[in-house]
């Protein structure tokens, strides 16, 4: 009888079992394909990608379009990363000997339909990149494709849509549709389409006089995308429009619209959590898939992004960076132990990977209602505006001397970087001397590229550091590999409050953009004429600059050269003739840059809504996007000015900040633009000093059990006429205060010790003392005194 109940109990739970898996069950034949090439940048994207469709139990097959010539199959390693259907390689065309290997993606999907006998059996198509991570499992009628009308995530940028060139190569131009990455399609739509897919990208390779960027929006003008326009104009050509979703794709580095749960990453673009980065073009010969043991370099744990922002969509978009690389890295560990490689030793990261936290992190995501939302057709007009497309790609830059002066203001920079949603690498221009560089401690403050000091002069011996800033571009754009079609250049005091972008503010080949500097004066007058061609071309300009990178290249020699000019013109550098106030040539380097802009007649759009000086009078219907607090501002008794934190060292001292800004609350409410004014400036160092409590807890400085808050640090000036000083002013101060009035830490530290040990000596004498008359007493009681009556007598002399 109990053997009889236990199988009736199998019975119904697998019953039970198998009604689950049958709910789950697509109700049609779903088939995900993917296009590669033989060779060891495709096996590692291949081993994420596989690892994270399994991950996710995605219905369905999954085949892997191989394209390789006969000669690369013969010492190819990798047929095993994937179920592979092997494919000619087109990516030599065998008709026009061109070059262009994405042409193997829409001829592999052709040659696929043609020869594969799986393609006789599927209902739904789904197409992926191979530089891609599944979330969660697709089913194309779920993400809301029907026949006749794919799904397709949005490329913005494919601006040839809106111009000739789909006139040129469709019939239908109105139906042109900026999609690409994620397709999700019927198998009848895709035999229609795949075929015009193939010769589209054929003919758009061909028409190599439209290649520009204006036209075809490919930054590097090769025809590169040639292969996306073949599919958005064949789909046009055979009459397909697409729903089109910008939520179920997202780039990592981008922040997910509220509400949304994208289901693909897709790592194309180069993007970075703090000071660590990740971009696959770095790893184009990586073996690493054949490497045991090896993976890419970890990311940020969960709780150290915990800590570097507080609006919890950007956070979300800063978990789906570290997601994508722990996500490949795990594919990389189990993939390694799947091929017999050795167990590799016990690590805190590979410990987290196979943690129960990380399982519950990566765990399947399902569709929300947010993420389902699709673009309605006219959007597609505003992608210029669009803060959110992945293109053109951005790289910012800042530049700094290796001190504690710029070490804090690089803390409250990369801070305000990591949190204002600006797209694309940011690098510190770090320019350093040797024998500065051997004592420096700051080389984790954010991703940096080393620059040799010109502070003095190779030539000429004039101490001058601002030249290094137009001297550190120079040298990182001829030493480092630059992905990127424009440059934001920004300085180290300031503080990002939202992204500067090209796309929003207008910046262009030939037309970069930049704030007003409008004290230099020496674009109007002799100045100018002397020391350029084109003084009409002369534009007062600095402090934020968004220039396309051609441009970069031809003008930072000129930049630097008209820096030294300048700066070598001591007798124009009064007032009248310049605007600087200190008549010392302090300013060269900005008239370096407008007078170096001026020679090559590059004109600037001027915008004076990007930057803002804290304390200045401003718009309020304006979003600016920089503070520059390079100038004194003030809140009542309050100010600060950063020439007087040159000498203090903020970063390398357990939480030092700045003086708290006063109280919203104890301003005056009744003039509005004046409480906004100085809402503004409390907001700029209330970031500065969040930038530095940030830094503090990575550098495990331990809480102490009092406030926090009180811990700060005053600046010289309150400190010295003593007005404003606050009134719970820490040790941390004193330290500081001791460390400016000369006294060595570690003499303090001895003496501490001396009163500790010395105390402690005292006590050891005095409890010897008193236990040696302890024992005497003891001695001098009969030995027959019975034991019970000794430990109250004891206590009784004792109370006594």
């Amino acid at each position: 009888m109990e053997k009889f109940s236990f199988l009736l109990l199998l019975v119904i739970l697998g019953h039970a079992n198998f009604t689950v898996e049958s709910s789950q069950r697509a109700p049609w034949r779903i088939h995900t394909l993917f296009s590669v090439e033989c060779n060891n940048y495709f096996d590692w994207q291949t081993v994420g990608l596989m690892h994270s469709f399994r991950k996710v139990k995605q219905p369905g097959h999954f085949t892997r379009l191989l394209s390789c010539t006969e000669e690369q199959k013969r010492n190819y390693r990798g047929m095993h990363l994937a179920p592979t259907f092997e494919v000619p390689s087109m990516s030599k065309h065998p008709l026009t000997g061109d070059w262009y290997p994405a042409i193997n993606k829409p001829a592999g999907v052709v040659y696929w339909l043609k020869h594969s006998k799986e393609a006789e059996n599927v209902d739904w198509v789904i197409i992926l990149d191979a530089d891609m991570i599944i979330r969660g499992p697709m089913r194309p009628w779920e993400l809301g494709a029907e026949k006749g009308r794919p799904v397709a995530a949005y490329y913005g940028y494919l601006r040839g849509c809106d111009n000739l060139l789909a006139q040129l190569h469709t019939k239908h131009p109105e139906l042109c549709d900026k999609v690409g990455g994620l397709l999700a399609m019927h198998i009848d739509d895709l035999r229609a389409l795949a075929p015009m897919w193939l010769l589209k990208t054929e003919e758009v390779r061909s028409d190599r006089a439209h290649w520009g960027a204006n036209i075809t929006g490919d930054i590097y003008e090769k025809g590169w995308i040639s292969e996306m326009y073949g599919y958005s104009f064949g789909a046009a050509e055979v009459g397909l429009r697409h729903k089109i979703n910008d939520n179920l794709m997202i780039y990592p580095g981008y922040a997910p619209r509220e509400g949304a749960e994208p289901i693909l990453l897709h790592y194309g673009l180069p993007f970075s959590v703090a000071n660590w980065s990740f971009s696959k073009a770095d790893h184009d010969e990586d073996d690493i898939v054949y490497n045991c043991g090896r993976l890419f370099p970890q990311p940020p744990y969960p709780r150290e992004v915990n800590l570097l922002v507080t609006d919890p969509n950007l956070r979300r978009g800063l978990f789906l960076s570290i997601e994508c690389i722990n996500i490949l890295n795990e594919g990389l560990l189990l993939h390694h132990a799947a091929n017999g490689c050795p167990k590799p030793p016990w690590s805190k990261y590979l410990n987290f990977l196979k943690s129960g936290t990380f399982a519950k992190l990566t765990q399947p995501k399902y569709l929300t209602p947010a993420t389902l939302e699709m673009m309605e057709d006219k959007i597609q007009e505003h992608v210029d505006g669009d803060s959110a497309m992945p293109y053109p790609k951005i790289h910012t830059v800042f530049s700094t001397e290796c001190s504690s002066y710029f070490d804090w203001q690089t803390v409250g920079l990369m801070h305000s970087f990591n949190v204002s949603g600006q797209p694309g690498n940011v690098t510190r221009l770090l320019s350093c001397s040797d024998e500065n560089l051997k004592l420096y401690k700051g080389h984790n403050l954010a991703p940096t590229h080393y620059v040799p000091s010109m502070s003095q002069h190779p030539l000429t011996g004039d101490w001058y550091p601002a030249i290094n800033k137009p001297a550190a571009v120079l040298h990182w754009l001829n030493h480092a590999n630059i992905d990127a079609e424009f440059i934001v250049i920004l300085d180290a005091d300031m503080i990002m409050r939202g992204p500067i972008t090209p796309w929003e503010f207008k910046a262009a080949r030939g037309r970069p953009v930049s704030t007003p500097y409008d004290y230099l004066i020496g674009c109007d007058n002799e100045l100018a004429k002397l020391h350029t061609s084109h003084p009409e071309a002369c534009d007062k300009v600095g402090g934020v600059i968004i220039m396309h990178i051609d441009d970069l290249h031809k003008f930072a020699l000129l930049w630097l050269h008209k820096t030294e000019e300048v700066r070598a013109d001591r007798a124009h550098y009064s007032r009248n003739i310049t605007g600087d106030i200190y008549e010392s040539g302090w300013i060269s380097e900005m008239y370096g840059y407008s007078f170096g802009a001026a020679e090559l007649k590059l004109r600037h759009t001027i915008n004076r809504e990007i930057m803002i000086y804290p304390g200045y009078v401003f718009e309020p219907s304006i979003k600016y996007r920089v503070f520059h607090y390079g100038l004194r501002f003030s809140i009542g008794n309050w100010s600060f000015d950063k020439a007087e934190w040159r000498e203090v060292d903020i970063v390398n001292k357990c939480w030092v900040k700045f003086p708290e800004p006063p109280d919203p609350s104890t301003l005056n409410h009744d003039d509005d633009k004046s409480l906004q004014q100085n809402l503004l400036s409390i907001e700029c160092i209330k970031t500065l000093n969040e930038a530095l409590h940030l830094h503090h807890e990575r550098r495990g400085c331990h809480t102490s059990k009092g406030d926090t808050t009180k811990e700060s640090i005053t600046s010289k000036k309150f400190d010295l006429k003593g007005n404003h000083m606050l009134a719970n002013d820490s040790e941390e101060f004193a330290n500081a205060h001791n460390d400016r009035m000369g006294i060595p830490s570690s003499f303090r530290f001895w003496v501490l010790f001396l009163c500790v040990f010395s105390g402690l000596g005292f006590l050891v004498v005095i409890f010897w003392v008193h236990s040696g008359h302890k024992r005497r007493g003891m001695k001098m009681k009969h030995h027959r005194v019975r034991r019970r009556s000794l430990y109250p007598g004891y206590m009784g002399t004792w109370l006594a």
